[in-house]
């Protein structure tokens, strides 16, 4: 098959079909969160159109899930510089299938549902055995399934909200005694009036309620004040006198203090066993996510109390009827002692995407960091363009260092908006793995590379 079968996209395949040589279509329905989060109740957010394309573009990271028998759908046709690349440092990709018509606010599924030929050409797969995986299932993977006769290889949508809500999180860590920031589950009005009262008795401790399928910084909320909290708690009434409905799903949680945020990422196979597939040090900023440092940097100690969670996890999720990827968040407190776990996240995280090029192109005697570098462009930004403006920075497979892009259509996502053909500057991500032999090494990588890029960006400014 692929070079990627002897490891992750091996376990994978057998924990969602019971062979690895099932060939699989993958979809990188980012931020599916939306999709589960359809009908509850949400707090006040802000958000640019720009960003969800940026978003929906991430779909290209699932390149790197699959080999050479198996398939991916995609927003737009990768550049072919960047293909080509990819190819020439021993990248085996899967089959591309492009969506016929793309909407930069729709996820690449919404995309693939809206174009007869696209379904049609998919429903021609099934004759192979092929499954359908993505980043997360919910009913527009489903659908998908539906039109085109393909099996979903993986539980339910039903099954996969449910235990992506926070408020699960939160409860089965405590039935399973493992140690999280003092915070309640709210399901009802009540319950979360109870919970807002609690958190603003004490001026001193720093409370957070989050909504449960909000993602990367959106759907969170400090209550600072009890002013605050009352007003929250209005919002939420008004939006259940609207609805009639007064089940609700929030979470109210003590923000602690910490030193590291953690990731860490277990597969659960169809027969209930749990594979540890490993744990990486969380870039984050401002609660958003920014990358990756691996390996972590953990005591024995420490990585014993991440492998026992994931392991009593999985038995958990397992049981509740879910098998495929789970991915916790941790945090590391100052005294060197853990949360093991602050949220799952029951489904292919952006570290997910990180496990095949590690394996391949990571070596023991290295290190990694996966990051974005943001740009702001007032043009389209080719590969041919990036690979000339890195230079030497650029990842070598002989010198096993230099920046490994994982993703380049994130780059001119924003020029599919109409705001760009009115000659307004874009926003852009150009994401990656930088492979070092030290810390220093990676620092003076990312410094050279963010200076170039910014060089790119003064001129064109």
């Amino acid at each position: 098959m692929s070079w990627t079968l002897p490891g992750f996209r091996a376990r994978l395949g057998t924990a969602l079909t019971r062979t690895p040589e099932t060939p699989l279509l993958f979809l990188g329905n980012f931020e599916v969160e939306q999709q589960w989060a359809k009908g509850e109740y949400t707090l006040p957010r802000l958000s640019a159109a720009s960003a969800g394309a940026v978003v929906n573009h991430m779909d290209e990271f699932a390149l790197f899930l699959g080999g050479g028998d198996d398939h991916v759908v995609l927003k737009t046709r990768p550049d072919e510089d960047y293909l080509a690349f990819l190819a020439g440092i021993g990248i085996s990709l899967p089959h591309i299938h492009v969506t016929g018509r793309q909407e930069p606010q729709r996820t690449v599924t919404e995309d693939a549902l809206d174009d007869p030929a696209l379904l049609a050409a998919l429903s021609a797969l099934s004759a192979q055995g092929c499954q359908v995986t993505a980043h997360g299932i919910s009913a527009d993977e489903r659908r998908l399934t539906e039109m085109t006769g393909l099996t979903l290889a993986g539980p339910g949508p039903d099954t996969c909200k449910a235990v992506n809500s926070k408020v699960y999180s939160r409860r089965v860590a405590d039935e399973l005694g493992l140690r999280q920031p003092r915070g309640w589950s709210c399901e009802t009005i009540g319950e979360l009036e109870a919970a807002f009262t609690a958190a603003t008795a004490d001026p001193a401790r720093r409370y957070v309620v989050k909504e449960a399928f909000g993602v990367s910084g959106k759907g969170i909320a400090v209550l600072e004040s009890p002013r605050r909290a009352d007003r929250i708690l209005g919002m939420v009434r008004e939006q259940a006198e609207r609805s009639g409905d007064r089940s609700l799903a929030f979470v109210v949680e003590e923000w602690v203090a910490k030193e590291t945020d953690l990731n860490y990422q277990f597969t659960i196979g169809r027969d209930g066993s749990t594979h540890f597939d490993f744990v990486k040090e969380q870039l984050t900023e401002g609660g958003v996510h920014k990358g990756h440092r691996m390996p972590a940097r953990l005591t024995r100690a420490q990585l014993e109390v991440v492998r026992d969670a994931a392991e009593r996890l999985g038995k958990r999720l397992a049981a509740d009827g879910y098998f495929g990827v789970a991915g916790v968040d941790a945090m590391v407190d100052p005294e060197g002692g853990l949360y093991p776990v602050v949220e799952i996240n029951a489904r292919h995280n952006m570290s997910t995407y990180q496990v095949a090029l590690e394996e391949r192109f990571v070596p023991e005697d290295r290190i990694a960091v996966a990051r974005h570098f943001p740009l702001r462009l007032s043009t389209p930004l080719s590969f041919a363009e990036i690979r000339n403006l890195l230079g030497e920075a650029l990842f070598d497979r002989e010198r096993e260092a230099g920046l490994l892009i994982n993703n380049h259509a994130t780059v001119n996502a924003g020029f599919a908006e109409s705001t760009a053909a009115a000659g307004r500057t874009v926003d852009g991500r150009l994401y990656g793995v930088l492979v070092g032999e030290s810390d220093a090494h990676i620092a003076r990588l990312d410094t050279e590379i963010a200076a170039r890029l910014a060089a790119r960006k003064d001129d064109a400014a």
